[in-house]
């Protein structure tokens, strides 16, 4: 096999293999060997129908096969042979239409990971803040979870629902005259102010009476989860079936019990437990930019184009999402074009640190165990139906990709740690509100604390202030912060062979699909 160099420059590589049509044969001619003792014809016993019939009747599809082997080949020696670092999937295609018997060309090109220069980790300092837990702030969580162990009592016949009562009501939600899916149901259970409803609904039940019917009026929030509903104005034929009042809010042994703990200590001393992991979580992520600050002021260096525009993509499509719900989407997809450059130098900060990191990791031999990795696999696992997570499993295997962005947030958080504590921190006393002004700071400390519900949304790199959020706009590429990428161990050349029957490609299982919520929520 030739191999010739047609592109070297910055990190960008081409080249392209030439594969003799005698290589080709000659693996052919070793796979009809292989086969022929298995082939079945008639007119012939078994494993002795000759190599040439084998190769008239299976030919073409031995030599795809061939070919796309020593394609796959010599793309892996190519990368050994040179000492390629790829830092995406190198792009493999076959020139012009092959046909048996010929020579093959494969064009390869890829982008090559750049030489980082040796992180320089000394002299890091940094500063924790800490938001002591006070007995006023666990004493005002156990009020909040005392109302929600309300003892309910009904009403007489001609009281009026007033703030903090709960009313039962069956309803059903009409846009434009009809009723629309999910908008009907029975036996509601709602306390007045809790603002569980969408805005104006509960306003609108102050007043009513057990027995009661009404229509009232509403608008869909422009970012309510249903499309089809967002930023839509509804009605809702109400009939209230209960008001009760709320009984006295006890704080005693009793209600620990209740909970299923053994005394109100107990309760105490796990409420401040949750306050304090919550607090040390927002204090990390304080530290962690502060970290990442330092760090990407002390390198600078090139990063490859295609990590820069896949990162770019996942934000901005993050971005035209949460645009596209806002209260008018055009003007606000208007004001993000604006923004473009800035969030283009968003997602290349990422792709730099997460090489930071990654190089700081190797050198220092920070890892992520098997036992680690098997943990994560099965947390992940969880999201997926029973029937699943077989699949699920199989997947994470046959896709090196999908198991390196599995792994990449817990190498990171590793790395990270490691630094922590090679860096000289200073301990200071804040309120909680201080705190997250210090994260949501655009110019000072940091701003914003991935995702709904669970993981951080990190919003650094002073970007634009105000409008939507590029998710994870201030961790690294999470590829990159993992490992090296490294190549899939198969690099099928377009145009090449077809896949055999029996091996179907990897395909990630579906998730659980969330549990529906009432419209009116």
């Amino acid at each position: 096999m030739q191999t010739v160099e047609t592109l070297n420059e910055g990190l960008k590589r081409a080249y392209t293999l030439k594969i003799t049509a005698a290589d080709i044969d000659s693996r052919v001619d070793a796979e009809v060997k292989r086969v022929a003792p298995q082939i079945r014809m008639p007119g012939f016993r078994p494993g002795k129908v000759p190599t040439n019939l084998v190769r008239k009747m299976h030919g073409e599809a031995l030599t795809q096969d061939a070919l796309n082997t020593t394609i796959q080949e010599g793309v892996q020696k190519l990368i050994a042979d040179h000492k390629l670092r790829p830092a995406m999937q190198p792009s493999v295609s076959l020139e012009g239409d092959f046909k048996p018997g010929s020579d093959a060309e494969v064009k390869v090109e890829l982008e090559v990971l750049p030489d980082v220069p040796t992180p320089s980790i000394e002299g890091l300092k940094l500063e924790r803040l800490i938001v002591p837990v006070s007995d006023e702030a666990v004493d005002a969580q156990i009020m909040q979870i005392a109302g929600q162990q309300k003892a309910w009592e009904d009403a007489k016949a001609s009281y009026k629902a007033k703030q903090g009562d709960q009313v039962t009501m069956d309803f059903v939600g009409k846009v434009d005259g009809v009723a629309f899916d999910g908008g009907t149901g029975e036996g509601m259970a709602i306390e007045i102010g809790s603002g569980r409803l969408i805005p104006g609904f509960e306003d609108q039940i102050v007043g009513v009476k057990a027995g009661d019917e009404k229509q009232i009026e509403v608008t869909f929030p422009g970012d309510y989860g249903v499309d089809t509903l967002a930023g839509k104005p509804a009605t809702f034929d109400l009939k209230i079936t209960a008001v009760k009042t709320a009984g006295e809010v006890k704080v005693d042994e009793d209600l620990a019990k209740n909970l299923g703990l053994e005394s109100l200590d107990q309760l105490r001393g796990i409420l401040r437990g949750q306050m304090e992991n919550e607090t040390g979580g927002l204090t990390r992520t304080y530290m962690k930019r502060k970290l990442l600050d330092q760090l990407a002021a002390g390198h600078d260096f090139p990063v490859p184009p295609s990590m820069v525009d896949a990162e770019f993509q996942q934000i901005w499509a993050q971005l035209q999402h949460e645009a596209g719900h806002e209260e008018d989407p055009e003007a606000a997809k208007a004001d993000l074009e604006k923004e473009k450059d800035d969030y283009r130098a968003i997602a290349e900060r990422r792709v730099r640190l997460g090489l930071l990191l990654s190089e700081i990791g190797q050198a220092n031999g920070v890892e992520v165990t098997q036992a680690e990795m098997n943990r994560l696999i099965a947390q992940a696992a969880q999201q997926y139906r029973p029937e699943d997570q077989q699949r699920f499993f199989q997947y994470i295997q046959q896709e090196p990709m999908a198991a390196a962005q599995l792994r990449a947030p817990l190498y990171e958080d590793k790395v990270v740690d490691f630094l922590f504590e090679k860096a000289e921190i200073s301990e200071r006393e804040v309120t909680r509100e201080e705190l997250e002004a210090a994260i949501e700071s655009e110019e000072g400390a940091v701003p914003h604390v991935h995702g709904p519900d669970c993981n951080h949304d990190h919003d650094h790199d002073h970007k634009p202030a105000k409008k939507a959020k590029a998710k994870k706009a201030e961790e690294p590429a999470a590829e990159a912060a993992a490992e090296e990428v490294k190549p899939a161990k198969k690099a099928p050349a377009k145009k090449a062979a077809k896949a055999d029957d029996g091996e179907a490609a990897a395909e990630a299982p579906k998730k659980k699909a969330p549990a529906k919520k009432k419209a009116a929520e």
